[in-house]
C-alpha cells in the first residue's frame, strides 16, 4: 500500500530516466486499469504525461520514440483526440503494469467517459487545486463524480495543478469533502517552503519524520476515524476511543478494503511540473487500487441470448473481450481499443466479432437503420496485437485477461462489440450508452460530397457510440443526433476531414394534418377521349376523429351503386391521398373517418385505377370544403434538475408551451419534472438546458402523440 512507503514516495525522488519498454504481463494481479476522470482543464493529460516520464515510459513528457507505429500523424488531430477522445498509456511501477486511461472532461463526451469506466477497474478523479477557491465544486464536476458512483467505481481524488497561481489546496480538499461526502479524506498533507510545494507528509506513516506540517495531528485523527468507520472489525472504534494505538498495517488493510468497495476516497496532492506527489500516487495505484481479479466481469451470454456461466479474469478461461473505442487512421486503417475480460488474445488467431442484438436484455433498442451497433456476427483473423501508448502502437506477443490492447484492420468491428473465440462465440452485456438529444441536419454540397459522406459517416457512426444517425423518410433529411454543440462540431470536422464537405441546415419536424370539420363530398373521375374511358363517382362523408385514432374507412353502400370489387379501390385511393397530404407541405392527413355512402359506375369504363383516383379526389374536396388543422408532435420529457434551478426550468418549459404533468423527489437536492412539450420546441433543448443549469440537469424525451398546433405556430 502507498502509505507504507510514503516516506520515500513523498521525498519527490525521480525514477531512472532511461526509457524502458512496458513488458508483457502474464498475471492479472500485476495489472491496474485506471481511468482519469475530471473536468476540462483539470490537468488529466498533463498528469498522464508526467507519470509516463516519471516512470521512464517516455523520455520526456509528450514524446514517443523508439520506432513505434504512430496512428495520428496530424498534430491538430492529436490535439483534438486529447480533448475529446479516449486514449490509453501504459507504464510500469513496482513490477506492475498500470494502464492509464485518459478521458475528455467536457460533458458532451460522456460516451467516451463511460467507455473509459467500462475499460477500467478504478478511477483517479482529478480536481484542479483552484476548483474549491469559490467554496464549491461546480456542477459538471459533480456530474462526473456521479457517473463514477453509478457504476460503483473505486476512486481516489488527485488534487492537481498545485502550482497554479490561484491554487488553494486546503479549500479544494474541503470542497471535495463537502460535495463528494464524508468518505473523502486526505492521505497526505503538503510540505511547503514558503508558497512552494516541496513534498508530501504521510498521515498514517507520519513520514518524513520531523516534517509534520501544521494541522497534521488533527488530520491524522480524522483519517484514522474515517478508516475505522469503514472497518468490518467493530472493536476497532472502541479500542481507538479507549486510547489504544491501532497498528498501521491494520489501518492500511481496512483502507484498501474500503477503497476497493468504493466507500472511501483518499486524496493525494500532486504537482505534475515539479514531480511532487507522483511517487505517492503510483504507490496508491499499485497498492491501494483493485486488480482485474477483484473487479467483476460484465454479464456474458451466447450470441443467441442463451445464458452463460459468469466469467473471471482468467487468462486460461474462455475468450471474452470488448471494443471500447474505435478510430480510423489513413495509414493503419481501423484501430480497435480492446479490454480483455477473460482468456488471452494472440496474434494470427481467428476471433468472432459480435455486435449487439436488440432482443438481448440490457441493450438499448433503436431501429436497425439508426443503430450505432446493430446486430452482426462475423469471424475475423487477427494479424498483430499492440500495446497502445497514446496515439502510438507497440507490438506485443499477447494480451491476457485484465489487460488492454489495440487491434488493427478488424473490418466489421464497432465500439461496444464483443471479441471472442471463433469456436465459442460470446456476447458481453453492453454498458449504458448515453442518449444523444441534439439533432443536427446535414446536407452534402455536391454529388461528389454525397459519395464521400456515405463512406465517412459509416466510419464515424461505428466509432462513436454516443452518435446516432437517422435518415428521416418524411423530411428526407440526414440527421445526426449528438450530445451537444461541441460534439456536433467534432463530428462535422471529422466529416470534412474525411473528404465530405457538408453544411448544417434547419431540422424539419414532421407534422400532420386533420380535417377541420365534417363534410359530404363527391369524388368524380370521368374521362372519355376515344377508346377505353375512365368512369368513377363516389359520395363520401368525412368527419374528424379524436387524436390518435388514425384513418377509418366505412362501407355503407346499398344496392350495388358501387360494385363490390371497387369499394377497396376507393379506400385505397383515400388512404394513399392521406399519406401524400392535401396541402403544399404534404403533411399526412390523420384522425378522420371516411364513409362511402353512394356512387356510380360504368359497366365498361369503370376500373380499379378510376375508383382509386375518385377516392383521392374526394379527400381533396373534403379538405377544401372544411379546411385542415395542423397537428404537431408532442414528446414526454423528464428533466432531473437540482432544486436551485427548478424555478428556471419550470419557467422555461412553460415558455416552450410545455404542460407540466408533475414533479417527484429524485434524491437529495434533486427534482424530477415530467412534462409534455412540442417537439418543435425541443430542437435546441439539450444546449439550452445545459446553459440554464450550468450542466447540472439532464433530460430524456420520447414521442407521445400529435395534437393541434396553435394558429400562430401554424402560420
Amino acid at each position: 500500500m502507498a502509505v507504507r512507503a510514503v516516506g520515500r514516495a513523498a521525498a519527490t525522488g525521480r525514477a531512472d530516466s532511461a526509457q524502458r519498454a512496458v513488458p508483457a504481463v502474464s498475471d492479472p494481479s500485476r495489472v491496474r486499469n485506471v481511468v482519469l476522470v475530471g473536468p476540462s482543464g483539470s490537468g488529466k493529460t498533463t498528469l498522464v504525461e508526467a507519470l509516463l516520464a516519471h516512470s521512464a515510459a517516455i523520455p520526456r513528457q509528450g514524446t514517443v520514440t523508439d520506432g513505434t507505429t504512430v496512428c495520428d500523424h496530424d498534430p491538430a488531430a492529436v490535439r483534438q483526440q486529447r480533448s475529446v477522445g479516449l486514449s490509453v498509456a501504459p507504464l510500469v511501477h513496482d513490477d506492475t503494469k498500470i494502464n492509464l486511461i485518459d478521458t475528455p472532461g467536457y460533458g458532451d463526451f460522456v460516451g467516451e467517459l463511460r467507455a473509459g469506466l467500462r475499460a477500467a477497474d478504478a478511477a483517479l478523479f482529478v480536481v484542479p487545486a483552484n476548483e474549491g477557491r469559490e467554496g464549491a465544486i461546480d456542477s459538471p464536476t459533480l456530474a462526473q463524480w456521479e457517473e463514477c458512483a453509478a457504476v460503483g467505481m473505486p476512486r481516489a481524488v488527485v488534487v492537481a495543478r498545485c502550482d497554479h497561481a490561484r491554487a488553494d489546496l486546503e479549500a479544494t480538499i474541503a470542497a471535495c469533502q463537502d460535495t463528494f461526502g464524508s468518505g473523502v479524506a486526505p492521505l497526505y498533507l503538503p510540505i511547503r517552503d514558503g508558497e512552494r510545494l516541496t513534498g508530501l507528509y504521510g498521515l498514517l506513516s507520519e513520514t518524513p519524520v520531523g516534517q509534520a506540517p501544521p494541522g497534521a495531528e488533527a488530520a491524522r485523527g480524522e483519517l484514522i476515524e474515517g478508516i475505522i468507520e469503514q472497518s468490518e472489525d467493530e472493536t476497532l472504534m472502541e479500542r481507538y476511543l479507549g486510547g489504544e494505538d491501532i497498528e498501521v498495517n491494520t489501518l492500511i488493510d481496512d483502507l484498501e478494503t474500503a477503497v476497493a468497495r468504493g466507500t472511501f476516497h483518499p486524496v493525494i496532492p500532486v504537482c505534475a511540473t515539479s514531480g511532487v506527489g507522483l511517487d505517492a500516487l503510483l504507490e496508491v495505484l499499485v497498492g491501494g487500487f483493485p486488480s482485474p481479479l477483484e473487479h467483476p466481469v460484465p454479464r456474458v451470454s451466447g450470441v443467441d441470448g442463451a445464458e452463460h456461466a459468469p466469467l473471471t479474469a482468467d487468462p486460461d478461461g474462455p475468450l471474452a473481450a470488448e471494443i471500447v473505442r474505435t478510430s480510423a487512421d489513413a495509414y493503419v486503417g481501423r484501430v480497435s481499443l480492446v479490454r480483455v475480460f477473460s482468456g488471452t488474445l494472440r496474434p494470427e488467431s481467428t476471433v468472432h466479432v459480435s455486435g449487439h442484438h436488440s432482443g438481448i436484455p440490457e441493450q438499448r433498442t433503436v431501429p436497425e437503420d439508426v443503430s450505432p451497433n446493430g446486430g452482426h456476427d462475423t469471424d475475423e483473423r487477427l494479424a498483430h496485437i499492440y500495446a497502445p501508448l497514446g496515439a502510438a502502437l507497440r507490438e506485443v506477443d499477447e494480451c491476457i485477461a485484465g489487460d488492454i490492447c489495440a487491434l488493427t484492420k478488424l473490418g466489421t468491428a464497432e465500439t461496444g462489440d464483443t471479441v471472442s473465440a471463433a469456436e465459442h462465440p460470446l456476447l458481453l452485456s453492453c454498458w449504458d450508452l448515453p442518449e444523444p438529444l441534439l439533432p443536427v441536419a446535414i446536407v452534402a454540397r455536391t454529388r461528389v460530397d454525397e459519395d464521400a459522406l456515405v463512406k465517412t459517416l459509416a466510419k464515424i457512426v461505428a466509432a462513436d457510440p454516443a452518435l446516432r444517425l437517422e435518415r428521416n423518410q418524411e423530411t428526407h433529411q440526414t440527421i445526426l443526433w449528438c450530445m451537444g454543440e461541441a460534439h456536433a462540431d467534432v463530428v462535422l470536422s471529422r466529416l470534412r476531414a474525411g473528404g465530405a464537405e457538408v453544411d448544417a441546415e434547419p431540422v424539419r419536424v414532421p407534422l400532420r394534418a386533420t380535417l377541420g370539420g365534417p363534410a359530404r363530398v363527391t369524388g368524380r373521375h370521368v374521362k372519355q377521349s376515344g377508346g377505353h374511358g375512365q368512369y368513377a363517382v363516389c359520395h363520401v362523408e368525412f368527419e374528424p376523429l379524436p387524436r390518435g385514432a388514425g384513418v377509418e374507412f366505412v362501407d355503407k353502400i346499398f344496392g350495388g351503386s358501387v360494385p363490390h370489387q371497387f369499394i377497396p379501390s376507393v379506400e385505397k385511393g383515400i388512404r394513399a391521398q392521406a399519406a401524400r397530404g392535401v396541402t403544399e407541405d404534404h403533411d399526412p392527413v390523420v384522425d378522420f373517418r371516411a364513409t362511402l355512402v353512394d356512387g356510380k359506375a360504368h359497366s365498361v369504363d369503370s376500373s380499379d385505377a378510376a375508383f382509386q383516383t375518385a377516392g383521392a379526389l374526394a379527400l381533396r374536396e373534403a379538405a377544401e370544403a372544411c379546411g385542415v388543422r395542423v397537428l404537431e408532435p408532442y414528446d414526454e420529457v423528464t428533466v432531473r434538475v437540482p432544486d436551485e434551478h427548478l424555478g428556471a426550468v419550470l419557467g422555461d418549459l412553460s415558455g416552450r408551451r410545455g404542460r407540466v404533468q408533475g414533479t417527484d423527489v429524485a434524491g437529495q437536492g434533486r427534482t424530477l419534472v415530467r412534462a409534455e412539450v412540442p417537439s418543435t420546441e425541443l430542437l435546441r433543448y439539450a444546449v439550452d438546458l445545459r446553459a440554464m443549469t450550468s450542466g447540472a440537469a439532464t433530460f430524456t424525451r420520447r414521442f407521445s402523440r400529435y395534437d393541434l398546433a396553435p394558429a400562430g405556430v401554424t402560420q
